[in-house]
Parts: structure tokens; C-alpha cells; sequence
């Protein structure tokens, strides 16, 4: 497939490298210079270029930048035609990004995007912390596979998304439609704590949204009294963490 990533980052950046590997024709742009992307981002056969030309007859688009900067996208994602896949990889953090009341209020991250952006979304890879998307990638039916969640409203886009999710190593899984996809939000019991196939479906039951709400914002304390902002820290200490605060 023909695929468009906005950000060259933790998140956009892994997935160039696993998308292109796996056979996809891969264009990806950060919010600088086509020659700003680091090389190892390119090292699997993905093309550095504008984000005009990453959204430029792709068949899918994925949004990996800022929660915050994705609304500014929907004048570039306006002229998209209508089956083109857009999946949102994002996370809304209130202490890091601009106060959302509609999300407050309870609607889901990715439901409020899509109405921003004025066109569906898929929602995927938002579950998974950045280095386990680096490192954990496993082939089909290994041991250590670990599983993530999908959202969507339409077929085409959960059907396209989940093959995606596959072929970047993990095991995709239907998780319902986009006002659902608060279960697999920051603080959820699925959220960055590594589940296979086997124990997502009760990991995602099991999510409570106030419960989710307040242990995603003690994570974040915790990681702002260790860490300067946009710091990765070691699988161990994030997965370890998210494992004891979003036990179901």
C-alpha cells in the first residue's frame, strides 16, 4: 500500500522503518525539513518528503504527531477522498496539551479528532509504548506477540488498520468504534502494559474511564518528577509502571 506518516518521531518513525520493511511504499514528513529526518528512519527504503506530498495519493495517512498540533492538519487532510485510511496514533494528556472539555466531558480522544478533522479515523498503535512498537515487534504466532487494540466506524478502515497493525509486528484486534476507543485510552488497563491477544478482550472490559482518567494523570506526574518532557525512558521502568497504575 501507498502510505503517508505525519511525524518522523517515536512513534511515526518506527513505523516507517516496519511499514517500509514489510513491502509498503513509504512517504514521511515531520513539521521542519524532508532533510531533517533522521537516516535510520529511512534505512528500510521510506521517502523523506513534504507533508504535502507524504498525504499525496497515499491510500492510508497516519497522523504521529502531538495530540495537540492534529486539528491544524484538517485544511491538508481536507481534499483526502473519502476512502482514503486515516489513522490517529495520538493521546490526549491534559497537563501536557491544551484542556479539551468535549474530552472532559467523556468523549473519546479520536471521536473528538474525527470531528475536527471532519472525516473518520481509525485509532491504533496509541496503546503501545514507543520503544515496545521500537523492539517488541514479533512475527505471527510468536510467543512474546503482543496484541493492540483498533477502533474504527467504518469496515474499510478497521479492515486496513488491522492488517497494518500485523505487519508492524503485533497482533490487531477489534476494539469497536471510535466512542469506544476510550478503553484503550492512557490509564486503561491495556494501555502501555504489553497484553497479548489473549488477555486484551478482558483488559479492555475491565477499563472504568474515571479510574482511567485519574491513573493517567498520576503516570504523568510521575514522569514529569523524573523526566524532561519528550524523554523516553526504558521500556522497563514505563511498561513496569503502567503495569502497577492500570491494573485492572
Amino acid at each position: 500500500m501507498k502510505i503517508g506518516i505525519l511525524g518522523s518521531g517515536f512513534i511515526g518513525g518506527t513505523l516507517a522503518k516496519t511499514l517500509s520493511a514489510a513491502g509498503h511504499r513509504v512517504k514521511v514528513a515531520n513539521s521542519r525539513d524532508p532533510r531533517t529526518i533522521d537516516a535510520d528512519v529511512l534505512s528500510t527504503g521510506a521517502q523523506a518528503v513534504t507533508k504535502e506530498d507524504a498525504v499525496a495519493d497515499a491510500d492510508v495517512v497516519i497522523l504521529s504527531i502531538p495530540f495537540c498540533g492534529i486539528t491544524a492538519l484538517a485544511p491538508l487532510l481536507a481534499g483526502l477522498p473519502a476512502e482514503t485510511v486515516v489513522i490517529d496514533t495520538s493521546n490526549y494528556i491534559p497537563a501536557r496539551d491544551e484542556r479539551i472539555e468535549a474530552i472532559e466531558n467523556g468523549q473519546a480522544d479520536s471521536a473528538w479528532v474525527a470531528e475536527r478533522l471532519g472525516r473518520p479515523i481509525a485509532k491504533a498503535w496509541n496503546s503501545i509504548y514507543s520503544v515496545t512498537l521500537k523492539e517488541m515487534g514479533r512475527p505471527a504466532g510468536h510467543p512474546e506477540r503482543i496484541a493492540a487494540p483498533v477502533a474504527a466506524d467504518r469496515d474499510r478502515d478497521r479492515e486496513v488498520t488491522m492488517a497494518l497493525v500485523e505487519d508492524s509486528g503485533f497482533d490487531a484486534y477489534d476494539a469497536g468504534t471510535l466512542a469506544d476507543s476510550w478503553r484503550q485510552q492512557t490509564g486503561s488497563p491495556c494501555y502501555c502494559t504489553e497484553v497479548t491477544l489473549a488477555d486484551l478482550p478482558e483488559a479492555l472490559a475491565a477499563a472504568d474511564l474515571a479510574r482511567s482518567r485519574r491513573r493517567r494523570d498520576l503516570m504523568f506526574a510521575v514522569y514529569q518528577e523524573r523526566f524532561e518532557l519528550g524523554t523516553n525512558p526504558g521500556r522497563d521502568f514505563i511498561v513496569g509502571l503502567s503495569r502497577i497504575l492500570n491494573a485492572a
